[in-house]
């Protein structure tokens, strides 16, 4: 029709959306953020291109895109060169040394997620993940696949840890825990939600239960002696005893794994747990009807690239608690990218 655009507009940020992944995956590891961090003023171009090793024409074009991405400001100084410096979003997140950083999981995603991704519609086709054909590696045990190397599980520790630093205390704070006084989390990682625990309900005890290998990594990279009131178990919690606990916590775990290994992971905790006892889901929930949220459907795609499993709606998760035995569910949507799910035995 007369006066419409040709191209619809949304068509093109979508088709766009991965040039913007790639800005913003790229800065970071070129160090752009860190630079300007670290300075004690603004940057020019020639000065940021000599101290990341990189051409200034490509530097100018890759800043002035951050610009526009609010990420960094730019403006002219009294000798009328333009300097850099970052915004206060990406000194937050952006930044290695912020505690709210989330420069490990871009790190994470550009390197590993990104490359699964490539093979989306091949995942589509076929039902299964595409480690085979990213990697090279064998997924026939997943977090064989997803731990193929130490400095890859240490990667993706960074991104769990990264994750629940800033979204942790949301999703713990969801119920009233503190009737809960020992806490296991089931497949833990790096501890950063165990921290949220410890420090939201002082009166809790939290055991990080997860493969040995993790354990010793998050022993050694993330969760330090002065940490008392976390502790560690060594095993898988699908072929050895659980911890005994007043209150499981599987925090983005059942999202990894396909329905009847579910129920089997459920069950078990069941039977392991003390009566009063429960566990707690953390997850991001899709719509009943399907609708979205729209991170939840993207996530559920990545789901479909790198594991067995699938993001879920509340009413899934309440028919799979309900197989493993627990009556009682109760729903927390809380507005944000993870809601909670508490089953009472």
């Amino acid at each position: 029709m007369a006066g419409e655009e040709p191209y619809p507009r949304k068509i093109l940020q979508y088709m766009e959306g991965f040039l913007v992944s790639k800005t913003l995956f790229s800065a970071c590891e070129l160090g752009v953020f860190e630079h300007l961090h670290e300075s004690p003023h603004p940057l020019s171009v020639s000065d940021l291109a000599a101290a990341l090793g990189c051409s200034e024409d490509g530097t100018e074009r890759l800043l002035n895109a951050c610009v526009s991405l609010e990420l960094l400001t730019a403006n002219t100084d009294p000798h009328g060169t333009v300097v850099y410096s970052n915004t206060e979003m990406s000194r937050v997140f952006l930044t290695k040394s912020s505690p709210t950083s989330l420069y490990r999981s871009i790190e994470y995603s550009s390197r590993t997620i990104y490359l699964c991704w490539h093979y989306l519609s091949d995942a589509v086709r076929e039902g299964k993940n595409q480690y085979e054909k990213a990697f090279g590696v064998n997924s026939k045990d997943l977090f064989e696949a997803l731990y193929r190397s130490d400095e890859e599980m240490v990667k993706f520790m960074h991104l769990m840890n990264s994750i629940w630093n800033i979204c942790g205390r949301d999703v713990v704070t969801a119920f009233d825990l503190s009737p809960f006084k020992c806490i296991c989390d089931l497949g833990g990682c790096s501890g950063a939600l165990a921290k949220q625990c410890v420090s939201a309900y002082p009166e809790s005890t939290v055991t990080i239960f997860d493969l040995p290998k993790v354990v010793r990594t998050s022993q050694r990279h993330f969760v330090s002696p002065q940490d008392e009131r976390i502790s560690f178990c060594e095993g898988d919690f699908f072929k050895d005893e659980l911890p005994q606990a007043d209150l499981y916590i599987l925090a983005r775990i059942l999202h990894d794994w396909t329905d009847q290994r579910s129920v089997e992971l459920l069950a078990k905790i069941y039977h392991s747990c003390r009566p009063g006892g429960g566990v707690l889901l953390v997850e991001a929930l899709l719509y009943e009807d399907n609708s979205g949220p729209l991170t939840a459907q993207l996530y559920s795609l990545n789901m479909l690239v790198q594991t067995e499993g699938r993001e879920r709606k509340a009413s899934d998760y309440s028919r799979l608690l309900n197989a493993a035995g627990f009556t009682q569910v109760h729903i927390h949507n809380t507005g944000k990218i993870y809601d909670a799910i508490l089953a009472l035995k």
